[in-house]
């Protein structure tokens, strides 16, 4: 049995969590640099909580320059067992409106200027993502959404792009029309690729801010609209994340969906061939093989 430990990373909008007990802000050092900012630990209804605001107090990080590594390392270092991954998005379909929360199944990496894996030259390693978020963990947060009274959508594909700028015309229709995406975002990888090899539950929930730019009757995203929706989906969110506590085990078995064991077959560097510079860096990471 593992205790459990709620990781929350909290993206646009969502930078504090209600109701945490004994709250203290820690500075977590990582192999890989600094995290987003320091980490809020606590405990919600008597579970332990770390809460990370994806892009610093105050919005200092962009989608490219947020140290992914470092905050999936930090957040495990810490003891977290699962992940609730929180992020603004737009939408690509019509009954995905505004102010709406999706629980994110599927995505499409579109990103192209971010390290993306904890593995490399000297210890290389290829994890499945085939199915990147937790069924447990999202099914938690599926249930928890609703007890909010949040209009929530069960499964969705998730397009990451690097952005900072939104999307064209063009690329927001054939995102939609050709490729069967669901909703937008640019935080979302690879956050969960990186959570997979660090053997973490992760579920993903997109907060919807617009419809990007395809839809006829919205036109192009306004930063000031979407600005007015955060404001609200971010006490949804809050909601949300304080029910969680009641829906999962202080202490449960092992991931009936391997998250936690994703590195089991993972690993194909020999033992006497590795690198042991980079493996002392995984010790939080891969500590549990390496």
């Amino acid at each position: 049995m593992t205790k459990t430990m709620l990781g929350v990373i909290g993206g646009s909008g969502l930078y504090q969590i209600d109701g945490l007990q004994s709250p203290e802000w820690q500075t977590v050092e990582t192999p890989w640099g600094a995290p987003s900012d320091q980490i809020l630990t606590g405990t919600l209804d008597g579970m332990a909580l770390a809460f990370l605001p994806r892009h610093g107090r105050g919005h200092t990080h962009t989608p490219t320059s947020v140290p992914y590594r470092a905050n999936i390392d930090a957040l495990k270092r810490l003891g977290v067992t699962d992940v609730i991954s929180v992020s603004a998005c737009g939408s690509f379909r019509e009954a995905m409106a505004p102010g709406d929360f999706v629980v994110v199944n599927q995505f499409i990496d579109r990103t192209f200027a971010r390290e993306k894996s904890f593995f490399g030259p000297g210890c290389v390693a290829h994890v499945s993502v085939a199915h990147p978020t937790c069924p447990r963990l999202s099914a938690a947060c599926l249930t928890a959404a609703i007890d909010a009274g949040i209009t929530v959508h069960d499964g969705g594909t998730y397009l990451a792009m690097e952005g900072p700028q939104f999307s064209t015309l063009a690329e927001s229709r054939m995102y939609r029309e050709h490729w069967g995406a669901d909703v937008i975002g640019m935080t979302n990888m690879p956050e969960a690729k990186l959570a997979r090899e660090a053997e973490l539950c992760y579920a993903s929930i997109a907060m919807v801010t617009d419809y990007d730019s395809w839809h006829p009757d919205h036109g192009e995203v306004d930063v000031t609209q979407i600005i007015a929706t955060l404001t609200g989906n971010a006490d949804k969110g809050r909601a949300m994340i304080e029910r969680l506590p009641g829906l999962l085990e202080a202490e449960r078995a092992p991931c009936p969906h391997g998250c936690d064991r994703a590195l089991d077959h993972a690993i194909l560097t020999a033992p006497d061939a590795r690198d042991p510079a980079l493996v002392a860096r995984l010790d939080a990471v891969a500590g549990r093989l390496l």
